[in-house]
C-alpha cells in the first residue's frame, strides 16, 4: 500500500484538537450537469443502495442519471441562493459559530472545519489540511443525529480510509449518534417554541424525518428506533399530548417499500380531515436544504392545501440557532477538558480510539464505536 505524503514538518508547531463537521453534501451549483455529477457519487455508495452492484450499475447509468438530474436541478433551483446551496450555507455557519464559541472559552489551540461526505469541500482533503494545521486529535462530529448505516457509516468509512493511507496517523475519535441526548432535544425544543411564540401554534405537529428501504430495519439498522425515540423526548419537553403529534418518514425513492407511514400520504390525510393548521419540523434535518425547503415546505404545504387542510407551517431547521450551537460546542468542550496525555503516556492514534470520543458528548454517555 502507497501512503499519503506527509506535511512538511514545522519545529516548535503547536499541537492542536480539531473538530470536522460533516453533512451530507451537495451539488455545485443547480444544473443538471451539476446534479449528474453529484447523484452519480451520491447513488454509487453501496451503503445508500443495496443492491448487486452489476444491477445497479445498470439501472444508476442506464435510467437514473439520464433522467433525474433535469428533475433534481429544477427543484435545486427553487432554493439556491445567492451564497450556493441552503446546506453548505448553514454548515458553513454552524462551523464558523462553533469556532467562535470555543475560542470565547478554552485557551488550548483548536481548529474547526467542515465537509461534506458527497461533493466539496471532501473528507480527506479537509483531514489533510487539518493534519497538516498541526491536529494531531480529530474528532469526526456527523449532522445527522439519528444514527444510519446510509448516512453516518458512510462518514466514517470515508475517514477511517484516509487514516489507513495515512503513515503518521492522528487519533480520530467519533460521535456515533445524539438522537436522545438532552441538548439536543433541547435545542429542538427551543427552536419550536421560538417559532410558536411568533406565529401561533398548529393543531398538529409532524415530525418528518428522512426516511430509509425497510429492509434496512429488518437487517438491524437502528435508525427507525432512534428517530422514534427523539420524537417521544421532543413531545414531552413540548409538553404534547400524542394526539398532537404525528411522526413520519420522507424522501422515499424508488420502488421497495420504506419506513412508514409516509410524510406526503400523512398530510394528505391531515388534509381530508379537515385539519385546521398543521406545523412540521424535520428534527433530523440540522441544516435546512433541499428535502426540507422544498419537498416539505413547498411539495408538503401543497399536498395538504389541495386535501383540504386550512394553514401550513414548516418550523426552520436548527440552522444557526444558539441552542444547537451551544450543543455542538458541549461535545467539542468536553474532550478539550480531557486535556492531552502527559509526556511518556499512552495516546490512541487510531480509528479504535472512537470509544473514547463518542463518551465526550456534553453527558459523558458511551456508546460503541461506529
Amino acid at each position: 500500500m502507497s501512503y499519503f505524503k506527509e506535511p512538511e514538518y514545522v519545529h516548535g508547531q503547536a499541537l492542536k484538537t480539531g473538530i470536522l463537521l460533516i453533512n451530507l453534501g451537495t451539488p455545485d451549483a443547480p444544473t443538471p450537469r451539476a446534479l449528474r455529477a453529484y447523484l452519480k457519487e451520491f447513488l454509487s455508495d453501496p451503503r445508500v443502495v443495496e443492491i448487486p452492484r452489476p444491477v445497479w450499475w445498470l439501472i444508476l447509468h442506464g435510467i437514473i442519471l439520464n433522467t433525474r438530474p433535469k428533475k433534481s436541478a429544477a427543484k435545486y433551483a427553487a432554493i439556491w441562493t445567492p451564497d450556493g446551496s441552503p446546506l453548505k450555507v448553514h454548515t458553513e455557519k454552524q462551523a464558523k459559530l462553533l469556532k467562535g464559541w470555543l475560542g470565547e472559552r478554552i485557551a488550548s489551540p483548536f481548529m474547526v472545519d467542515h465537509a461534506m461526505r458527497y461533493g466539496q469541500p471532501d473528507i480527506p482533503g479537509t483531514l489533510a489540511r487539518m493534519k497538516a494545521a498541526g491536529c494531531d486529535r480529530i474528532l469526526i462530529l456527523p449532522a445527522y443525529p439519528q444514527y444510519a448505516a446510509s448516512s453516518t457509516a458512510t462518514a466514517f468509512d470515508v475517514a477511517f480510509d484516509w487514516l489507513k493511507q495515512t503513515r503518521n496517523q492522528p487519533a480520530l475519535r467519533t460521535l456515533r449518534h445524539y438522537h436522545d441526548h438532552p441538548a439536543y432535544i433541547h435545542a429542538l425544543a427551543a427552536n419550536i417554541r421560538d417559532y410558536w411564540q411568533m406565529h401561533g401554534r398548529p393543531d398538529v405537529l409532524v415530525m418528518s424525518f428522512h426516511g430509509v428501504p425497510r429492509y434496512t430495519l429488518e437487517k438491524g439498522d437502528p435508525y427507525h428506533c432512534e428517530c422514534r425515540k427523539t420524537s417521544r423526548l421532543l413531545s414531552e419537553a413540548l409538553g404534547l399530548d400524542p394526539k398532537q403529534v404525528r411522526l413520519t418518514f420522507q424522501s422515499r425513492f424508488g420502488r421497495a417499500e420504506w419506513i412508514k407511514p409516509y410524510t406526503d400520504q400523512t398530510l394528505d390525510e391531515l388534509g381530508r380531515a379537515g385539519t385546521g393548521r398543521v406545523d412540521v419540523v424535520a428534527p433530523g434535518f440540522t441544516a435546512d436544504c433541499l428535502e426540507t425547503l422544498e419537498e416539505l415546505a413547498m411539495e408538503g404545504r401543497a399536498t395538504f392545501l389541495a386535501a383540504g387542510g386550512k394553514a401550513f407551517h414548516y418550523i426552520p431547521a436548527l440552522n444557526e440557532h444558539p441552542q444547537w450551537i451551544d450543543a455542538l460546542a458541549a461535545s467539542r468542550l468536553k474532550i478539550s477538558r480531557a486535556g492531552r496525555a502527559a509526556p511518556g503516556t499512552a495516546t490512541p492514534t487510531s480509528r479504535h480510539d472512537t470509544q473514547a470520543g463518542s463518551a465526550h458528548w456534553s453527558g459523558g454517555r458511551a456508546t460503541e464505536p461506529a
